[in-house]
């Protein structure tokens, strides 16, 4: 466990790791979303 924490936590200094993707995916996917969101459904 304190293995894989120091691994994680060097991968986001360095910017890689899964932490650091899933934030960069999840930013993706907001400003595609973004066009839509003055609609109401």
């Amino acid at each position: 466990m304190q293995d894989r924490l120091a691994k994680e936590i060097l991968d986001a200094a360095n910017n890689t790791g899964a932490a650091v993707k899933k934030r960069e995916d999840t930013h993706r996917m907001a400003e595609a979303n973004r066009a839509f969101a003055h609609f109401r459904w």
